[in-house]
């Protein structure tokens, strides 16, 4: 809002001067307005540019080889409990050692600690202790899919089909989800007590399983006319698991029991251990590239581990920071982040209390909630990338746009800023500042157009720890898709982001 007074004011006191009377603005053309080299667009218009313009060919190199770790992230860790194994594999290869065998924290000290095997957060110790604030970077690690429902296996009297009856996990086109190669990843409790955990549908040779599909031929009066989120309804997304009966003709459904008989004799699970089971159904196959230029990524599950990656590589790197360095990678953002492996769990507060204790607080449950205060956090999710072809949904000037960098997102939420989280301009404009300076690509981006629907992030949970917490990430395409699409510049540069924002003081 502008001050009103009945005279004009002096623009050149800056943010935050007060107006007085008697205050003038320079004529067009003359005084301070004036001063400045160069033609006033290039001084003064904010301007887009891909970040591909003017890399050098060193860069483009280097933009390459990180894209091929990214890749191999994306192909090698496909379920939730994969990712978080993955990580820590990457971490205590690089020094990390578990919170809970530390005695002593010293500046340098590389820890970490995992949420039931599906999150995680990793800290550097800074210079300065955490009861001053750190910087954190939140991401999240679960990724929409179909979940093998508690009781899933059956045959189809008819057909003599095994299938296994799924629930969505997430916000899905489930038509999308049909015909495709489908591997499965997960763990099943057993009634020894034991827990087996397998991938089935990766590695070459592999079986993989499908959701079967109707024929064009014959969907004119049942699929054709359902609306498009109905096409394939929620309870008819069944896996095809197989179709060869046991040699016993007097047993009861001969192809159900070949499939368990398969299950225990390859992992020891018996049909009742299923309902003591976390089993995800995802796309099968690598991540590819995409383009006669090879400068897009394809794969699964890229929001958000597109985050998670060029997070943990961002704090793997940060040696001796001046404020202790954090990424959390977390689960069930999907579905509003609730269950206790999520950011509204108090994993993340008990490990910093943890620390706080470590390095001798006295009354850690007051530093903690002043740490949190004084802290500052990027909360690294995706954004959506313009479409070309579906425009309008989108408000073009501040639609983000793969290649052109990180995006920037200062509130998320719908309509009205429901559920959102909106970074304070000033925390925006450091956030700004700290890109320009390190010469990271970005740009803004908003979720579509106001009322055109919206979504949010771990962000408003951070953000009620009283910290300045401000969305970032990538631009992507086909999101929540199984094959979404990316740009290899635009996650170099959100990985650029992390490793500036490490370095802050």
């Amino acid at each position: 809002m502008a001050c009103h007074v009945p005279k004009t004011i002096n623009v050149d006191r800056g943010i935050g001067a007060k107006c007085k009377r008697g205050d003038s603005i320079p004529k067009e053309g003359k005084g301070k307005a004036r001063k400045g080299k160069g033609r006033l667009e290039d001084r003064l218009l904010f301007k887009d540019k891909l970040a591909w313009e003017g890399i050098s060919r060193r860069e483009e190199r280097t933009v390459e080889e990180f894209a091929l770790g990214y890749k191999s992230f994306l192909t090698e860790a496909k379920g939730l409990r994969e990712v978080v194994a993955r990580i820590v594999a990457m971490a205590r290869e690089a020094g990390f050692v578990e919170l809970s065998s530390v005695q002593k924290l010293v500046p340098g000290a590389r820890v970490y600690a995992t949420n039931r095997g599906k999150s995680v957060t990793l800290a550097v110790m800074g210079r300065r202790p955490l009861a001053e604030g750190g910087l954190v970077v939140a991401s999240h690690a679960d990724a929409p899919r179909l979940d093998l429902k508690q009781r899933p296996l059956y045959e189809d009297g008819a057909t003599h089909l095994a299938l296994m009856r799924t629930h969505y996990y997430g916000g899905i086109k489930k038509y999308q989800w049909t015909s495709h190669p489908m591997s499965l990843h997960g763990a099943v409790s057993l009634a020894s007590g034991s827990t087996v955990e397998f991938s089935i549908g990766e590695a070459p040779g592999d079986p993989v399983f499908t959701v079967p599909d109707l024929l064009p031929h014959l969907w004119g009066k049942s699929q054709a006319t359902r609306k498009a989120d109905e096409v394939l309804k929620g309870e008819e997304l069944h896996l095809v698991v197989g179709s060869r009966p046991i040699d016993d003709p007097k047993a009861k459904e001969r192809v159900k029991l070949a499939v368990l008989d398969h299950l225990n004799r390859s992992h020891g699970i018996i049909e009742e251990d299923l309902i003591s089971a976390e089993v995800e159904a995802v796309p099968a196959g690598p991540a590819r590239d995409v383009g006669f230029d090879r400068s897009l990524v394809g794969a699964y599950a890229q929001d958000d581990r597109s985050c998670v990656y060029t997070s943990l590589r961002a704090i793997l790197g940060v040696r001796a920071p001046e404020r202790t360095c954090i990424a959390v990678v977390v689960d069930k953002e999907e579905i509003g982040s609730e269950s206790n492996t999520s950011m509204k769990s108090r994993f993340f507060l008990n490990f910093l209390e943890d620390i706080l204790v470590l390095q001798g607080a006295t009354h850690p449950e007051r530093e903690l909630w002043r740490s949190l205060r004084l802290s500052r956090c990027l909360s690294a999710d995706v954004n959506a990338g313009l479409d070309p072809v579906f425009k309008d949904v989108h408000e073009q000037q501040n639609a983000a746009v793969l290649g052109r960098g990180i995006v920037l997102t200062k509130y998320t939420g719908g309509g009205g800023k429901y559920n959102a989280s909106d970074a304070t301009a000033e925390y925006m404009g450091e956030v700004r500042r700290l890109l320009n300076a390190k010469r990271v690509r970005w740009q803004y981006g908003a979720m579509g157009k106001v009322d055109e629907g919206g979504g949010g992030t771990v962000a408003k949970f951070l953000a009620e720890f009283d910290m300045d917490v401000l969305d970032v990430g990538p631009a992507l395409l086909s999101m929540h898709s199984p094959f979404e699409l990316s740009s290899k510049v635009d996650i170099y540069h959100t990985y650029k982001a992390f490793a500036a924002f490490y370095g802050m003081r």
